[in-house]
């Protein structure tokens, strides 16, 4: 196992099958430095624009179609002081009726105290002047390269990943995609300090972080959609629109996860799910919304 830090020269707006910035092997460490959702690095220099530049392509040897690419989260440190999200609700997210009472989408300002760990508006809004959050670092945007040559915006998300904005993809989470092209071509980028369920302002606190993570090509094990781990539980990912097709999306995955994985019969899978499901809302402002079919590890058979 070796520890690569990679510096990116070049980010890239869509997940496609691009030259590879930086080669590794199965089992090695990543550690690099994210820029924001519209391109600015960590002093505040725009090195890319937007939507969501990601660094990247990393190519891992050995990983081919048919084969996951398993990301572990290992760490998420913030590098610069300050955030911003946007001001007002996403139009998409109200009744049509109620948009134009919505408050101008104008840019936020946050302070981020990287000892505290905490997140301030600044200024302060009028009724919010003790607002502090704590920091909940999250990965909004990665994953692979798609299959047939394909180039996905990094605006949107589908079987292979992208701006999924899922508040689970934080440190201690370890996440699985499908490999669709010799070497997976992984992505990363557009990191938030943290975010509500959905993502409704169209974003979440945007910043920079230096990022850690772990790539492990598992050969043979064919999945159709993300898949993740934290330490309780286990989930599903569906990425689609509307948002009834992203949850037919995660909960097939899901009941395939049980009974291919866990060896539960369709009846048992059936009966397991419908009382023990938790369903999370990733993004539902970007083109394709994300919906995570999720299950307590306690439920689950024995391996």
């Amino acid at each position: 196992m070796k520890t690569h830090r990679f510096t990116a020269t070049q980010w890239h707006n869509v997940l496609g099958t691009l030259p590879a910035a930086l080669t590794v092997a199965s089992g090695d460490i990543v550690i690099t430095e994210t820029i924001d959702a519209h391109g600015f690095d960590k002093d505040g220099v725009q090195r890319a624009p937007e939507p969501n530049p990601m660094n990247g392509p990393i190519f891992v040897t050995g990983a081919e179609p048919g084969d996951a690419l398993k990301i572990e989260i290992l760490r998420m440190t913030p590098i610069r002081a300050t955030g911003w999200t946007r001001a007002a609700l996403a139009g998409n997210v109200v009744d049509p009726e109620f948009v134009r009472g919505l408050p101008p989408r104008d840019k936020a300002n946050w302070r981020i105290d990287r000892q505290g760990l905490t997140a301030t508006l600044e200024p302060a809004v009028p009724g919010l002047e003790d607002f502090v959050l704590p920091l909940e670092p999250m990965i909004g945007c990665f994953g692979v390269a798609p299959a047939g040559g394909q180039a996905f915006s990094t605006a949107t998300s589908a079987e292979n990943g992208g701006n999924m904005d899922y508040r689970g993809f934080g440190p201690g989470a370890t996440v699985w995609f499908p490999v669709a092209v010799p070497g997976a071509l992984f992505f990363v980028g557009d990191c938030h300090a943290t975010q509500g369920d959905g993502e409704i302002v169209g974003t979440g606190i945007e910043t920079c972080f230096e990022v850690e993570i772990r790539l492990t090509v598992e050969k043979g094990r064919s999945l159709v959609w993300p898949r993740g781990e934290s330490a309780d539980d286990i989930y599903s990912i569906g990425n689609a629109r509307p948002l009834d097709q992203a949850l037919q999306h995660a909960t097939t995955d899901m009941f395939n996860w049980l009974t291919s994985d866990y060896g539960l019969s369709p009846k048992a899978a059936s009966h397991l799910m419908g009382q023990v499901v938790r369903y999370d809302v990733g993004n539902v402002y970007d083109p394709a919304y994300t919906m995570v079919c999720r299950i307590a590890k306690k439920w689950l058979p024995k391996r």
